[in-house]
């Protein structure tokens, strides 16, 4: 079981200046879903952006948590989206 917190200290201290929104889909600490937009997606391909999110994260997967939805965006796509499907403010 992990808090939507620890999951979002783990993926800033691996992708710096990333605004990051983490929810807990079931409230029982292991189903989430992560939106991480940052420039350090720019010029990676969907597989690369997530394995880039995916392996600080790694250990969790491992024991911690059985489902986890990702979207990860660079600044510019997640400017590109219509604000009512943001996120993060």
């Amino acid at each position: 079981m992990m808090h939507p917190d620890d999951i979002r200290e783990l993926l800033a201290a691996a992708i710096p200046n990333a605004e990051i929104e983490v929810r807990d889909l079931t409230g029982g600490g292991d189903h989430f879903e992560v939106t991480v937009v940052s420039e350090i997606f720019a010029g990676r391909g969907r597989v690369d952006q997530h394995q880039l999110v995916y392996a600080p994260l790694r250990a969790a997967l491992a024991d911690r948590i059985h489902a986890l939805a990702l979207k990860t965006y660079t600044p510019e796509q997640w400017r590109q989206r219509p604000k009512s499907l943001r996120v993060i403010a």
